[in-house]
């Protein structure tokens, strides 16, 4: 993993009180008190009429990202690679299907059997961005983001080319909200270049081997919604960002441990 980096040309942000990243950039500068509030999903851009009727709030949550930080960085999205991780899939949809299962005629929707895989979002991202690069999908329970991001890096380093990663969480309800409690659907994204463009913020590098320690925000209500949810484990990288400032942040590794993450700014 040591050497691997990227420049950080775009980046997105929905979430609890938080509509995109300038809103959450504001928040963790300061500028602005963050306030809990339901997370407002929009109809999903690209997706023929019927496929936005159908689809959930990990597809609605992933496309908004998606195409936040593509623009942001001025991109064109169908020629992007692209990395999804998530700590879980679709709540209400799990949820629905384990209710039909246990009635007796256990008559499943196909369109809700279609959006239960883990890479729905990645198939609809490709219909709506009209994408044919690669995509992976991965899940590392509270470490997905920080996998993510060595997916993501990896394959800037390897093929030389820009990644949008989008690391995203949705809830669920009923039963398994107790097992598993997560707060209103969120997430980030994040587009890396192998090379520093004119779009580009910052350099982002994982340092193999070294240590860090867990980062912070300094804001405590916006520490504990990093706490809760394994996508916005990213919102200490993401006020040190907002604020211009440089630092090595630890990350949550999957068997304990952080890793090492630098950020630089471009100034």
């Amino acid at each position: 993993m040591s050497g691997l980096f990227g420049y950080l040309d775009g980046v997105a942000a929905l979430g609890p009180g938080f509509d995109n990243w300038a809103m959450l950039a504001a928040q963790l500068t300061g500028e602005q008190p963050w306030q809990d509030a339901p997370t407002r999903l929009t109809a999903p851009p690209g997706l023929p009429p019927a496929e936005r009727r159908r689809v959930g709030k990990p597809v609605r949550l992933a496309l908004a990202l998606g195409f936040e930080a593509v623009a942001m960085a001025g991109a064109d999205a169908a020629e992007l690679a692209t990395v999804f991780t998530a700590s879980g899939g679709d709540g209400d949809n799990l949820h629905a299907l384990c209710t039909t299962l246990a009635e007796p005629d256990r008559l499943v929707s196909p369109t809700r059997f279609t959006n239960s895989v883990h890479n729905a979002p990645a198939g609809y991202w490709g219909i709506a961005a009209g994408a044919t690069a690669p995509s992976n999908v991965l899940s590392a329970y509270d470490a997905s983001f920080s996998m993510g991001l060595i997916e993501a890096l990896g394959q800037v380093q390897g093929e030389a080319r820009r990644v949008l990663l989008i690391a995203y969480d949705s809830p669920y309800p009923g039963p398994l909200a107790a097992l598993r409690p997560l707060p209103e659907p969120c997430g980030v994204a994040l587009l890396l270049s192998p090379e520093r463009g004119p779009a580009s913020r910052a350099r982002l590098a994982v340092v193999g081997g070294e240590t860090a320690a867990e980062g912070s925000t300094g804001i405590a209500a916006l520490d504990a919604l990093a706490r809760s949810a394994p996508s916005l484990r990213a919102l200490p990288l993401l006020a040190a960002l907002a604020r211009g400032e440089g630092g090595r942040y630890g990350l949550e590794m999957p068997l304990g441990g952080l890793l090492a993450v630098e950020l630089q700014p471009c100034v």
